[in-house]
């Protein structure tokens, strides 16, 4: 992927290696990543809810038992890659606004390490990329990248930038009142989990804004190489809720799915990137997901 083309993002807050904002702390390595997500399915629970209660502890630890992690080198490649997504991100949904009338407003992006305090709670590396509607930032530790190669199966530079632009798919969201519509079913009390429910719709319309991104960046940029498609396709089927739960249970329950299965993550990226239509991307309205 020559992603270098890319315009880069002033938006980028690097507080990698920093005692509070990003550095030290427990953190969890890939074999304990794996046994929460398995844990959580043994139990009926979701994993990202038992991730989320280990970032708590992780948050209340005392200063003195943290160490401090080594800040990378200022600008360095791995920065100088988020920043050209998140520009392209940045010029690629201005773009589509501006046609439909209105104002893109651009989220920020938080790169740490270890574990960050968010607007929406403290949170560690074990959770993955996360977006927070309640800043609008995306907050990423970069590590996720070497897991989601060594662990689950995807990776790779395009791979990487369509987590990035799935993330900032959920900005779209909360600018455009989506993801207030799916909390508003939640605070109701309503059911958003399930293979067909509004959780699952929301996080497919946010694979098909990747797609989108991806099919606007492409023809921007003809960056793409040979087996970059490939790798994004590979990372969605690696993520899909089924492929989780099989491999940490051994049985698929579609009632607890959140992000969607294997083939449906797949569906729809390809749907935004074929198309490069946002209208393509109303998984809401969709009677098929």
């Amino acid at each position: 992927m020559k992603w270098r083309s890319a315009r880069r993002s002033s938006n980028v807050q690097d507080i990698r290696g920093r005692r509070g904002g990003g550095g030290g702390g427990l953190k969890l390595g890939l074999g304990g990543v794996a046994a929460v997500v398995v844990i959580g399915l043994l139990l009926g629970k979701s994993p990202m809810e038992l991730l989320g209660m280990v970032a708590q502890v992780q948050q209340q630890m005392p200063a003195d038992t943290a160490g401090t992690a080594d800040a990378p080198p200022v600008n360095d490649e791995a920065s100088q890659f988020v920043a050209s997504i998140l520009g392209e991100t940045e010029d690629v949904w201005g773009a589509i606004f501006a046609d439909s009338g209105s104002r893109y407003t651009p989220a920020k992006l938080v790169l740490f390490s270890g574990q960050v305090q968010s607007a929406c709670g403290g949170a560690s590396a074990a959770v993955g990329p996360f977006y927070c509607p309640a800043d609008q930032k995306v907050y990423i530790d970069l590590s996720f990248f070497d897991q989601m190669e060594r662990r689950l199966g995807g990776g790779g530079d395009f791979a990487e930038a369509y987590v990035i632009a799935h993330e900032v798919g959920h900005h779209v969201q909360t600018l455009t009142g989506i993801s207030g519509q799916v909390n508003a079913i939640r605070q109701r009390g309503g059911n958003v989990e399930g293979a067909d429910g509004p959780l699952v719709r929301q996080e497919l319309q946010a694979d098909c804004y990747a797609g989108l991104w991806a099919h606007h960046a492409q023809r921007r940029h003809a960056w793409l190489e040979d087996g970059d498609l490939e790798e994004a396709m590979n990372t969605a089927t690696a993520i899909g809720d089924d492929t989780l739960q099989r491999q940490g249970q051994g049985q698929v329950v579609p009632d607890s799915f959140t992000h969607g299965s294997a083939a449906q993550r797949v569906r729809w990226f390809r749907a935004g990137f074929e198309s490069g239509d946002v209208e393509r991307c109303d998984t809401f309205a969709a009677n098929q997901l």
